[in-house]
């Protein structure tokens, strides 16, 4: 699933995934911006991977999820080698939209960043041939 995707190239490893609940990693390492720091779009893009599976795990079959908001409050930084673990709980699990919250922590378990994601539940379009 993962293989030559944003989420093979931020080192994001899935550890459980439900339509209620995913938790994953990803390194600091590599995903730094230029002060050495751990990049918020890093993290965002953790949130919305760890979200977005959720999601379609809930749309289910045929169904796709389709992020359309997203928001991101940082709140402490974190160094290399450090790995953040996040974890998406859902908020709303509705029949078009579904909606979760999700808790970026350092190995301290000190919270890092709080991300709120909403993704439209959409019919998945056939696959094109050819």
């Amino acid at each position: 699933m993962a293989r030559g995707t944003l989420i093979e190239r931020m080192g994001i490893e899935l550890l459980s995934a439900t339509a209620q609940r995913v938790v994953g990693t990803m390194p600091a390492e590599g995903n730094t911006q230029p002060y050495g720091l751990l990049h918020g779009g890093a993290s965002v893009v953790l949130a919305e991977t760890l979200g977005s599976v959720a999601a379609g795990l809930h749309a289910g079959p045929g169904r796709a999820a389709v992020g359309v908001d997203i928001n991101a409050t940082h709140h402490k930084a974190v160094r290399p080698p450090s790995v953040v673990t996040g974890v998406a709980s859902a908020l709303r699990l509705g029949g078009a939209i579904a909606c979760y919250e999700i808790v970026i922590t350092d190995a301290a378990g000190d919270r890092v960043c709080t991300c709120r994601l909403t993704c439209a539940l959409r019919t998945r379009p056939p696959a094109s041939g050819g």
